[in-house]
């Protein structure tokens, strides 16, 4: 019988970055995810931090974890304590050593984020959440003589899309709930910065509807005579619109030609490479695309001139990062399937066609053909809603016969999305579940990011609505599969997927044999009561006003429901995590132990939002699978 042990042995390879002969990247070599180096064509990689520091899981970090500064010799690194996510920025050499905290300490009693970043000029960017208040500083540094400027503050933002070649502009976005922001444009010379375009919350009168722009990354032109930014004004799954500086509110669409992917998706990201060159990102049906392209600013048109990933080896995958280092004119890239743990690669030639791969990671003592490559089970819900999903079967090598017991695996967000990604905590877990007899369904109900705008915000005040009755809707079709049996069937969430994994246990208990829920809000009130100051604003518009819509969040809260529960419970929960405090999943199990229900608690000491370090993910993943082969019987 395979083991976790074994999914686990891919170590992961994070976030690379070329500097002349070396690369510099995050991995878990030592079970916990660190800085390494090793030179460009392969070498032994160096631990660059003492073996105590944990860094953190990239995508809750809102920035770079890390950024090398080669002519000052230093290395930017954000850390935290255990999953706390207060991220501070400290400096080390770039042969390693201890961290010390950079700009003097400046930043002690925030909570940061590390967003772009200049090797040439020595600048960085940083935005500085407040630990007491709903306030958000962002700052313009200077690495060389630590100084730093503020760019802005307030309780949304702003935050930077952009920055000229010589940093003396800006482009800042504040945003309220997802679609809706604010641009601005910030000068130097001045130290101010005026309204480009959309109406700040403050001014709109009682029940003003403004078009959500949903603008997000951007990119100065030549000359600095306007911007190249993305968004929805023009395209429900997002577009590049052209800004001139002149006259900000002759926004115009950008026709892109040349794009050679094919399903659904979304447009997700923008970078200028050099001079004419950007860099466009896609995520089409859960897969990555990145092209290079050109900008013709008179015709406002954007001609892709090369596939970077989506064709080829790096192709029915996961981008999990590219960088491109303008000094070697080449990419580091770090990218992983459904079946295959991230690799790093390098991609260089004038046409990008010599691809490198660095890594050799796999999966020890499992045979290929024991994992799963899942399928398209994609469905129509109550309301003739398309929605996306995937149904993991075990490999028919796997000799397993008859109907399959079901896990349904709900992801988090809710505002995000299942994709096939080796990388973080899902894909290994959906593989071993497979390899011990279970049936997977992982679905992308509304609210989901990577199908448009309009389908991401159908989630916004309905946590728990409309999107609970695709989940039931669902179970109601895998019930007339013949290969599944829904009458031993599990549910199992992270994040917002443990919220809703509470909600579906005691709202629909029927449905149910076995429920694992992963640090997810219990009681909204204390939920939004306890997360950070600074989160506090955007939950009150995304989700509900804990003064002014009780009513509302009390009957969404599966505290409301959870004496309905009837199958087994295990709750899993970080000691550190910021976002659902460790007493949210306390309290869950407390009451539901004290009212006689069969409740398991799984506590990490040194965890946060998310199950990181080796010996704490094989324990975590064999609790699930042992609870699920124990209620299920697979």
């Amino acid at each position: 019988m395979p083991r976790i042990d074994s999914l686990l042995s891919a170590r992961l390879f994070l976030t690379p970055q070329l500097v002349g002969d070396k690369l510099y990247f995050l991995s878990n070599l030592s079970g916990r995810l660190s800085l390494y180096v090793m030179d460009q064509g392969g070498s032994v990689p160096e631990p660059l931090l003492p073996p105590q520091i944990a860094l953190q899981n990239p995508h809750l970090t809102d920035g770079h974890v890390f950024f090398v500064f080669p002519e000052l010799k230093v290395i930017v690194v954000m850390i935290d304590q255990d999953g706390d996510e207060n991220y501070l920025p400290f400096t080390i050499p770039l042969e390693g050593g201890d961290p010390e905290p950079a700009f003097g300490g400046k930043f002690q009693g925030t909570r940061c984020h590390l967003g772009q970043c200049d090797p040439v000029a020595n600048r960085l960017y940083i935005g500085a959440e407040s630990r007491e208040a709903a306030r958000i500083e962002t700052y313009q540094c200077d690495l060389a003589t630590g100084d730093t400027r503020l760019l802005g503050a307030g309780p949304w933002g702003p935050f930077v899309a952009g920055v000229n070649e010589d940093h003396t502009k800006a482009i800042l976005t504040d945003g309220y709930t997802t679609g809706d922001t604010v641009i601005s444009l910030w000068r130097a010379d001045t130290g101010e910065r005026t309204i480009l375009h959309g109406i700040p919350l403050e001014e709109r009168t009682e029940g003003q509807q403004v078009p959500l722009n949903s603008f997000g990354a951007a990119a100065f032109t030549a000359q600095d005579r306007g911007v190249l930014i993305t968004t929805s004004l023009f395209a429900d799954t997002y577009g590049l619109a052209y800004m001139p500086l002149a006259n900000p509110q002759d926004l115009r669409p950008v026709t892109i030609t040349g794009t050679q992917h094919e399903g659904v998706g979304e447009l997700e990201s923008l970078e200028h490479v050099h001079g004419n060159l950007y860099l466009l990102g896609y995520n089409i049906d859960g897969c990555s695309w990145r092209y290079e392209g050109r900008f013709d600013e008179e015709a406002a048109r954007f001609t892709i001139t090369g596939v970077i990933c989506g064709a080829g080896i790096l192709q029915d995958g996961v981008l999990e990062s590219a960088r491109y280092d303008k000094a070697g004119d080449r990419y580091a890239l770090s990218f992983s399937t459904a079946t295959s743990p991230t690799q790093l690669y390098t991609l260089t030639g004038k046409d990008r066609s010599v691809v490198t791969q660095l890594t050799r990671e796999r999966i020890l003592g499992i045979p290929s053909d024991w994992l799963s490559a899942g399928e398209d089970a994609s469905f129509t819900s109550y309301d003739g809603l398309r929605i996306s999903a995937r149904l993991y079967l075990p490999a028919a090598s796997l000799g397993f016969a008859g109907k399959r017991p079901l896990v349904y695996y709900i992801h988090g967000g809710p505002q995000g999305q299942e994709r096939p990604d080796f990388t973080w905590f899902s894909m290994p877990i959906i593989q071993f579940l497979t390899m011990q007899g279970f049936a997977v369904f992982v679905p992308n109900v509304r609210g989901s990011t990577g199908y448009g705008l309009t389908y991401t915000k159908r989630v916004d005040r309905d946590w728990g609505g409309n999107d609970r009755l695709d989940h039931v809707h669902a179970m109601g079709l895998l019930a007339k599969d013949s290969r599944i049996d829904t009458n031993r069937a599990g549910v199992v969430g992270r994040s917002y997927g443990g919220y809703m994994t509470l909600t579906l246990a005691s709202r629909h208990p029927e449905l149910w044999q076995a429920a694992v829920d992963m640090f997810g809000p219990y009681d909204l009130f204390k939920f939004m009561d306890a997360i950070p100051e600074t989160w506090k604003p955007y939950f009150a518009l995304a989700v509900g006003d804990p003064t002014k819509d009780g009513d509302f969040l009390r009957e969404r809260s599966p505290r409301t429901y959870i004496d309905q529960i009837t199958c087994p419970l295990l709750v899993i929960q970080g000691k550190n995590d910021p976002r659902v405090v460790e007493a949210e999943s306390r309290s869950v199990v407390e009451g539901l132990r004290a009212k006689g229900k069969q409740v398991e608690y799984l506590m990490f000491e040194n965890e946060g939002h998310d199950v990181l370090k080796h010996e704490n993910r094989i324990t975590c993943y064999n609790a699930i699978t042992d609870f699920f082969k124990e209620q299920l019987r697979p």
